[in-house]
């Protein structure tokens, strides 16, 4: 009972904001009369905030380097939006190809940026806020002030379709006209791997005599995330299935919380952030890990460009705007630290969906946008002071 006690209180930030993320759901859940969690709705929430989670997985990484952030990213997204949607609409280059033209230009941007944060050791802030000015300009320029529509279907795909069906469908099961069956035995697969990437990373730290939580509180802990990817995908195969943008999440979530957790690359980040003098001394080359967080962090921002575009179906001046508030927000709300080395991608998931289901449930009930910013403002403060408080106590004791 002590060790779990223990555990409890050491993972206490993680498991607040994942039993906060449920009480949430269940209040606007019930305030929404069920609106909320209606199958519709649900994708409809994957869709809205899928840029949310793709910059919040790269906003984190640069977090982890000692609370730096990357105030360009908004500016990013609208940019890769504009060229994109340039190519596109305006020249009717074909989609594929103007898809890796926006990679392309999102690398060049990390670059850019990296070059001077990590060589020229310009602070991350400046860089990232003249790099914010300039992008957005860049976008206006391009677009000339105007907003390019519509986009074709094959691109629309990327954000507003669904995954084919390949195992099928089922005509009038639970209450529903169309069970599509695929979603399930995807949901099933995550479930599976999740378990087995977890497993495997509790194996591996107490090998190594890391601390790990009770046996006890790791299988709730799993019991719980599996339910709920279970209850998500069954609410998704009683609607149209999974959308298409969900894939490019799952796989993005998976491949960065295996790189962050377990490959040397990611472990570098957390030491850097740590202590960076430590993290030189002991053989880390610490400027080509900011210089490769600052180009990973662009290259996921084009990728969220891409998306939210589609997502819009127009190349907007406007597309962006606030988008690096949305991300730095999610990852303090999910345990991120602002002093850095603290923070895992799971957690930046858990705090997109706080902020997505806290804007989607306010939108639902009709409250005015001005309170909502109220809201999340809040939000995000009480996030950020429980972090710094609680690290006062640890040092306390």
């Amino acid at each position: 009972m002590e060790m779990l006690r223990t555990s409890l209180k050491n993972n206490v930030k993680q498991y607040a904001m994942l039993i906060a993320l449920i009480v949430i759901t269940i209040f606007f859940q019930i305030v929404t009369k069920g609106i909320l969690l209606v199958p519709q709705n649900i994708a409809n929430l994957i869709q809205q905030n899928a840029h949310v989670v793709i910059l919040a997985v790269g906003m984190l990484l640069c977090i982890l380097t000692g609370g730096n952030i990357d105030l360009s990213v908004g500016s990013t997204v609208a940019c890769v939006g504009a060229v994109v949607g340039t190519l596109i609409i305006s020249y009717h280059w074909n989609t594929y190809l103007v898809v890796g033209i926006g990679l392309l230009v999102g690398l060049f941007i990390g670059i850019w940026q990296g070059f001077w944060i990590a060589y020229v050791r310009i602070p991350p802030f400046i860089v990232t806020l003249a790099g914010m000015l300039i992008f957005r300009g860049i976008n206006q320029v391009v677009l000339n002030g105007m907003t390019l529509a519509p986009f074709p279907a094959d691109y629309l795909a990327l954000s507003t379709g669904f995954m084919k069906d390949y195992f099928g469908t089922i005509p009038n099961f639970m209450g529903v006209e169309t069970y599509h069956v695929t979603a399930v035995i995807i949901g099933a697969i995550v479930a599976l791997v999740y378990c087995v990437m977890q497993i495997f990373s509790r194996l591996r730290r107490a090998k190594n005599n890391y601390k790990v939580e009770s046996f006890g509180l790791f299988i709730a802990r799993l019991a719980v995330v599996v339910a709920v990817i279970l209850i998500f995908c069954n609410a998704l195969a009683s609607y149209k299935g999974i959308p298409t943008v969900l894939i490019i999440l799952t796989v993005l979530v998976l491949a960065y919380s295996y790189f962050t957790q377990n490959a040397v690359s990611g472990r570098h980040i957390y030491a850097l952030g740590g202590n960076e003098k430590a993290a030189m001394l002991s053989g880390i080359k610490t400027k080509k890990v900011f210089f490769g967080v600052y180009v990973n962090v662009s290259v996921l921002a084009a990728v969220a460009g891409m998306v939210f575009a589609a997502r819009l179906n127009a190349a907007s001046p406007l597309a962006g705007q606030s988008f690096e508030l949305d991300a730095i927000a999610s990852c303090f709300i999910g345990g991120a630290s602002a002093f850095g080395g603290i923070g895992t991608i799971f957690g930046a998931l858990i705090g997109a969906l706080v902020m997505g289901v806290i804007n989607n449930g306010m939108s639902i009930i009709g409250l005015a946008s001005d309170r909502q910013m109220v809201i999340k403002g809040l939000v995000l403060l009480v996030a950020v002071a429980f972090d710094i408080l609680s690290k006062s106590k640890s040092r306390q004791g």
